[in-house]
């Protein structure tokens, strides 16, 4: 790929259908609404006293009528995304009204505020189907994370995929160096590190580094190595609504940031060597992990020249094997070399990645766009 996945330039009728549309007659309701679209980052199409233009009923992601115009709007024609907003929470009346208007849900203010710019906010970003998130951590030091971690990611964007790495271990040294991009234009963790509240998708993927065409969002050389809980659920709350694949390089040290990056992962590889001690330590992080993550399975790296075999590791630790990651000659100079884990997709690593990716997304053949 030869750039980033981004929308053609919209036309003037695309631009139009992606604005939420206020219908309102009342102008302190409409202050409010405008006051919410702005915090959501959105800039709606507005019907106040007048028409709504041909065909915005229809095409806009998402209705706000307020409930001053519910009366005159019955007998519309049916669609998702209507939301009735009114003013006083003792009026059960309004769920009637908003039956009669076909609306999927009632936003009474200002009780309601936060939801409703979530709301608007996700229209306006087109959210869809959300990315399947996985999250690497490591048995023990040096277990490989990182390097699987960025192999994952790698052979999902290869594969033309909507795909974003992010570097959740600050002492790990960042995983730009790893993809041979530590001086590659783009934002780094401290940036979003304190961010609280809403962080809107389409920001943050356009601010990261693009390299080896995936988003990463990795730490710097600075002196910030804490990521507030806060900012973790903002940062990869964004990232997954812009569809796709999320790859989390996890510490093996589960404190409240990396909590609320289990809190949002869909499954855990928890990556093995086929060592006695290497499954001791590893037994001590799974059981850590699996306090917050349901699906955590192990990948055993080899060689095995332990005489430990994969099925074995993963009987000891009591968790289903997600497959077994063969050494890989020649690696260390390859990554010497600027070469990301997983470039060549003829290694072990590539292999291992194209299955994995295959048997978690059977329905797609690969992973999701």
């Amino acid at each position: 790929m030869a750039g980033p996945i981004t929308p053609e330039r919209l036309t003037t009728g695309q631009e139009q259908r992606s604005k939420p549309l206020i219908v309102t007659e009342d102008e302190d309701l409409l202050d409010d609404l405008l006051r919410l679209c702005a915090a959501a980052g959105a800039e709606p199409e507005v019907a106040h006293g007048a028409a709504a233009q041909p065909g915005s009923w229809e095409s806009a992601p998402l209705v706000i009528v307020g409930d001053d115009c519910a009366a005159r709007l019955q007998g519309r024609g049916r669609r998702a995304g209507v939301l009735l907003v009114g003013r006083d929470l003792d009026d059960h009346g309004i769920w009637r009204r908003a039956m009669a208007i076909g609306a999927d849900n009632v936003a009474i203010l200002p009780d309601a505020e936060t939801w409703l710019v979530d709301r608007i906010a996700d229209a306006a970003e087109g959210a869809g189907e959300q990315a399947l998130t996985v999250g690497v951590v490591g048995g023990r030091g040096g277990a490989g994370a990182s390097t699987l971690a960025c192999a994952l990611a790698v052979s999902a964007a290869r594969a033309g995929r909507r795909t974003m790495l992010v570097d959740g271990d600050p002492l790990g040294g960042g995983l730009d160096v790893l993809l041979g991009g530590e001086s590659a234009d783009g934002l780094r963790w401290p940036a979003f590190a304190a961010s609280r509240g809403r962080v809107a998708g389409s920001a943050l993927e356009e601010s990261l580094p693009w390299l080896h065409s995936l988003r990463v969002l990795s730490w710097d050389r600075g002196d910030c190595v804490t990521i507030a809980p806060s900012a973790m659920r903002a940062v990869l709350a964004a990232a997954r609504r812009r569809g796709g694949v999320v790859v989390v390089d996890l510490p093996r040290r589960v404190d409240d940031a990396t909590a609320e990056a289990l809190a949002q992962t869909d499954l855990g590889l928890l990556v093995v060597p086929a060592e006695l001690r290497a499954v001791a330590a590893a037994d001590r992080v799974a059981s850590t992990v699996g306090m917050v993550l349901r699906d955590l399975r192990v990948v055993v790296r080899g060689p095995f020249g332990a005489g430990l075999e994969d099925e074995e590791v993963a009987r000891l630790l009591r968790l289903p094997l997600a497959g077994e990651l063969p050494y890989e000659p020649g690696l260390l100079e390859a990554l010497d070399r600027g070469d990301p884990p997983g470039a060549g997709a003829r290694g072990p690593l590539a292999r291992f990645c194209a299955e994995f990716w295959s048997r978690v997304l059977p329905s797609t053949g690969g992973v999701p766009a």
